[in-house]
């Protein structure tokens, strides 16, 4: 692949790949617990929280990119505190990218998970807290296991939409070469071209690549995962 990319090319897959796997990971341990908050608790303003959760499905990909440039920009109220105690910088660097797949994949992730969560009978928690175990031991021997399949799914699902992500990534950390210029974003730049359709082609087969191995892959890993969690479910009865 790397003879058939140009070196920009493969600069853009790259980029795409590690873009993606850092918003995956760094939404993953926020993910499960807004999904466990949402299932299983009961607070005021939970449904204000859905609503945040889900916000980035039903806006514009641009506004959010242009949202988040408010608040993590230079000037942003975010942005500023974070640079001046931390030397971290959002905007127009790659972090920023991974900051708004993040954003624009984490609803898809939640979903996923608060789903598994749902389907799980309360009263198989309910008997190890009766047994003396803690809520948070349950929550890692019952309740983490049962739901493995989901997470897997979720965490597909938001890198596959990370992946994908155009239009708060550009807003937000523009479209440079080499830093913040995903497939998306490379391949829009390609089409703005002469002849820049068989690049363009070459970067929508290689996402359309990705995109399905990611899919296939989360299926085979949830059926795995779920084959084990069955059998040592019959093991034990």
């Amino acid at each position: 692949m790397a003879n058939w990319l140009s070196p920009q090319e493969w600069e853009a897959l790259r980029l795409s790949l590690r873009v993606s796997v850092w918003a995956t990971l760094a939404s993953l341990p926020l993910g499960l617990l807004v999904a466990h908050a949402l299932a299983r608790w009961r607070f005021p303003g939970k449904q204000v929280l859905n609503g945040l959760v889900h916000l980035p499905l039903v806006l514009p990909p641009v506004v959010t990119g242009y949202l988040l440039l408010l608040t993590f920009g230079r000037r942003g109220w975010a942005g500023q505190w974070l640079d001046q105690w931390f030397g971290i910088v959002f905007a127009f660097r790659w972090t920023g990218a991974v900051l708004a797949a993040a954003v624009m994949a984490f609803p898809l992730m939640v979903r996923a998970i608060r789903l598994s969560i749902e389907a799980v009978d309360g009263r198989l928690e309910e008997a190890a807290g009766s047994l003396g175990a803690s809520h948070a031991w349950v929550w890692l021997t019952v309740t983490l296991p049962l739901i493995l399949p989901g997470v897997i799914a979720g965490m597909i699902l938001a890198f596959a939409k990370a992946m994908g992500e155009f239009g708060a990534t550009i807003t937000f950390v523009s479209n440079i070469p080499g830093q913040t210029q995903t497939l998306p974003s490379a391949i829009y730049s390609f089409l703005q071209i002469p002849d820049g359709d068989a690049q363009a082609a070459r970067l929508a087969l290689v996402s359309l690549v990705v995109a399905m191995s990611a899919l296939v892959l989360s299926e085979i890993l949830a059926r795995r995962i779920a084959r084990r969690v069955a059998g040592r479910g019959a093991g034990r009865a």
